[in-house]
């Protein structure tokens, strides 16, 4: 793991003055870069070549007849993600004094080893808890950090047990960024939905040894965006989204005397989008202990514990209780629909438009102003 000393080292070497915001041009970017326009810092994406036009033309910073468009200062275009791990990358982004904000692309594409100990650029965030997303390798994953915290996750199961419904995660064959979950009510309905998955190309067999089998929660899912604020020693709620996954999206509104063909029993739950939702108010009273428990836990297991934007992802059953079943230890990537406007728990925290990026961007501009940089970055 790459020593926050050496991060500071990194640090001095840069004209503060004139600190860039960076990120991988997927995921959340146009948030993080939304929001650092706001509050007055220069801009950087660096994207993957065939997927770089929202950020160099339609997003870009320009001017057309005398009025100002978009929010992308910079782009750096590689032929993989993968390539901003070459030092001569790294240094081009620590020439532009870049402070670099970590999204679930940024891991997945480059490798978490990689983040961990070759990317020597400054991450505003927690560089020693990205790893604990990885539910299927990491033995300290997110459900190990929740038990120790004492917030609910659903039950888990082995293949062999399997007596009621279950959710079956696992990535996706081909599209490692998403998601092969699919559902069993038995041992012999997984083997078979399994094999099945595995002859669609939909899932890896070699996968299924490591997958998470927990029970399903049947109820409302709601992902909250809360903020560690290291500064403040505060935790702030600033939103709440929820996704849409194709093709379930679709095969839910399909009426249940409808035969499904073969291909749409086994429906793909690959998020394309996400949803605003408040909650209703007496069920905060739930909700922010949970917060609490999860921060109090990264700073009991992890170094530097959790600095800036996190998101429980939950499920409320039908006794109104709460259960954590997934975890992003960075920006979440629902908060895009909150760009600009804000999301509506951090507009009433603050009196003004607050989403994920922007409230990213007024904790870099106070640890600048209070010479307290090294709280918020790793």
């Amino acid at each position: 793991m790459i020593s926050r000393e050496r991060i500071m080292e990194v640090l001095a070497d840069y004209d503060i003055e004139r600190v860039c915001v960076g990120v991988l041009g997927s995921h959340s970017a146009l948030d993080v870069c939304d929001g650092a326009k706001e509050e007055g810092f220069k801009t950087l994406v660096v994207a993957e070549k065939g997927r770089e036009k929202p950020y160099t033309k339609y997003f870009a910073s320009r001017e057309v007849n005398g009025l100002r468009k978009g929010v992308v200062d910079e782009c750096i275009v590689l032929n993989k993600f993968a390539d901003i791990m070459k030092e001569s990358v790294q240094e081009d982004l620590r020439r532009r004094n870049t402070l670099f904000v970590p999204n679930r692309s940024f891991v997945v594409y480059t490798g978490v080893e990689n983040v961990e100990n070759v990317f020597e650029v400054p991450l505003v965030g927690s560089r020693d808890m990205l790893r604990i997303e990885d539910r299927e390798r990491e033995e300290r994953n997110y459900y190990w950090l929740c038990e120790k915290a004492g917030i609910p996750v659903p039950p888990s199961y082995e293949p062999e047990d399997i007596d009621t419904l279950v959710m079956v995660k696992l990535p996706h064959a081909e599209m490692r960024l998403e998601r092969g979950f699919f559902t069993a009510r038995s041992s012999e309905e997984f083997r078979e939905k399994a094999e099945r998955l595995v002859r669609r190309g939909v899932i890896r067999e070699e996968d299924l040894a490591e997958a998470r089998i927990e029970k399903y929660i049947v109820g409302p899912v709601f992902n909250f965006d809360f903020f560690y604020s290291p500064l403040d020693d505060e935790i702030e709620l600033l939103g709440v989204d929820w996704r849409f996954e194709t093709n379930l999206d679709g095969v839910v509104r399909i009426p249940k005397t409808q035969e499904l063909p073969e291909e749409l029993r086994e429906p793909l739950m690959i998020v394309v989008g996400h949803a605003s939702a408040t909650l209703r108010e007496s069920l905060l009273n739930k909700v922010f202990p949970m917060a609490e428990k999860f921060v109090e836990a990264s700073k009991q297991y992890f170094e530097a514990g959790i600095i800036g934007p996190f998101c429980l992802q939950t499920i409320v059953d039908a006794d109104l209780n709460f259960w954590v079943y997934d975890v992003a230890t960075r920006i979440g990537g629902g908060t895009n629909i909150h760009m600009n406007c804000g999301h509506p728990y951090g507009n009433t925290l603050f009196r003004t438009n607050m989403s994920s990026g922007r409230r990213l961007a007024l904790e870099i501009k106070r640890a600048i102003e209070m010479d307290k940089l090294e709280k918020i970055v790793t």
